[in-house]
């Protein structure tokens, strides 16, 4: 029982680095991307602030696109030169466009810190998914930590006068999170055997369209508000962008809602309201109001397909691409967006505009309902395979993924079965405390996980 006990404990640790681990991703990327805007709008207008912020976003989809290949090539190698570097690379960049020596320098520093950024990012979020892949709430674990990150942001702008020691800040924060990212250690993805199953494909494309046309949306929103921001009009870093940290808190608390069945539908009314966000932005005078709906919506969106993408690449031969493909997604969208989004935004005609909106919620509806059925049939095709397995079965999948002996996967069937202690255990096999930790120890390199719990979630993935 204690060794059950010591276990829990363990996981809850895990499961708080990895929120805070995610938290700190959020903060870091939203604050450098600030003091980026900020900077380079003192060098140039609003409107070409913007299309350099989103120069930024597409950069960091490249940097989330290289971490794969990365994966590939060393894996788990040169973990400490990779904090070293990284952390020295990404501090060095945060003070050349603090500096702001000139408009082409802070923008080649942009673009290299972003690029490092989109690589982290999506290292937060592999390893993210595979700590969480066994949770019933995966998507309460992301918008939680997105609320913390908003809630960290939303201090520093406001707390921090002085510019430099928000710089400080940042870079503090950096050299922390890459120690927390180096010290979670992945265990294998216990993945769905049916990789080449036709309605998990369907999923993918239809989720990646639907993901990339609501991008469209949240990008002019996105590029709206900027404007006004550049301009100085307005700081978007005061009170209203506490709804932002609630919204993600929120929107992972429903989604979580009968094991995230009813996740889509709640997004596409919220997708209902950016739509209104737009015409409130263009045609209304309060423009507090549209950055109201905006934040009230935004953390939805992010939590939706943070979680989606996560939740996705548990079935997929590549989860250290899928796993942050939605960020990806996201940001490359508003990067090749930004120009037309801006004339969007910029239209003096209401037809113009009216037929755009009309349109983008109709092809969003569209690929809403494709998605939504395409889900719902994976999901009850999982299901139903699971419930076929024995646990004689089941047990002979693990031996085969992670070749266990007959002895070890005697050894992990008590070790799930049961809540008895170790040495119970060994008596039960007759063997003795010191040659079953043996076999525990062994079991646990094969598996890559480090507690009992971990072994448990392994035997539950397959049921």
């Amino acid at each position: 029982m204690n060794d059950i006990v010591q276990t829990i404990k363990q996981e809850k640790q895990v499961y708080i680095s990895t929120i805070l681990m995610m938290a700190l991703f959020t903060f870091l990327f939203l604050g450098i991307e600030y003091l980026f805007v900020d900077m380079i709008s003192l060098s140039t207008s609003s409107k070409h602030s913007v299309w350099a912020q989103n120069c930024m976003l597409g950069m960091s989809s490249l940097g989330f696109l290289l971490f794969p290949i990365y994966n590939r090539i060393f894996k788990q190698k040169h973990e400490k030169i990779k904090i070293i570097f990284f952390s020295l690379i990404t501090i060095i960049c945060i003070f050349v466009i603090y500096n702001h020596l000139s408009y082409q320098i802070t923008f080649i520093a942009g673009l290299i810190l972003f690029l490092t950024l989109g690589f982290l990012g999506s290292v937060t979020f592999y390893k993210a998914a595979n700590i969480l892949q066994n949770s019933q709430y995966l998507a309460r674990f992301v918008g939680v930590s997105y609320m913390i990150g908003i809630i960290f942001q939303f201090l520093n702008n406001n707390l921090v006068s002085s510019r430099i020691v928000e710089v400080c800040i940042l870079s503090i924060v950096m050299f922390i999170f890459m120690i927390i990212l180096n010290n979670q250690k992945t265990q294998a993805f216990n993945q769905y055997n049916e990789k080449h199953d036709s309605n998990i494909r369907s999923v993918m494309i239809s989720l990646i369209l639907l993901i990339i046309l609501m991008s469209c949306v949240f990008s002019t929103l996105d590029n709206a508000v900027t404007l006004v921001h550049a301009s100085g009009v307005v700081d978007i870093g005061q009170l209203p962008r506490i709804l932002l940290a609630l919204s993600g808190l929120i929107a992972g608390i429903i989604f979580d809602f009968q094991n995230r069945k009813f996740m889509c539908p709640v997004m596409y009314c919220m997708m209902l309201l950016s739509t209104l966000c737009i015409i409130v932005l263009k045609f209304s005078e309060p423009f507090l109001i549209g950055l109201i709906i905006f934040y009230m919506t935004a953390g939805f969106f992010v939590v939706f397909f943070t979680t989606s993408f996560m939740e996705l690449s548990y079935y997929t031969y590549y989860p250290d691409l899928w796993a942050g493909l939605g960020r990806a997604l996201n940001n490359m969208t508003a990067a090749l967006f930004t120009t037309y989004s801006l004339k969007i935004v910029s239209l003096h005609t209401d037809i113009k505009m009216t037929i755009y909106i009309v349109l983008l919620y109709v092809l969003i509806s569209m690929i809403t309902f494709v998605y939504i059925y395409q889900r719902n049939k994976m999901t009850e095709r999982i299901t139903s395979v699971n419930k076929e397995r024995s646990k004689e079965e089941r047990l002979a999948l693990i031996q085969n993924e992670f070749s266990f002996t007959p002895r070890e996967t005697e050894v992990f069937d008590c070790l799930v079965s049961c809540e008895d202690s170790i040495q119970m255990i060994a008596d039960h096999l007759y063997i003795s405390k010191r040659t079953l930790e043996r076999y525990i120890s062994s079991i646990y390199k094969k598996t890559g996980v480090k507690s009992r719990i971990g072994l448990i979630n392994i035997y539950n993935q397959k049921t």
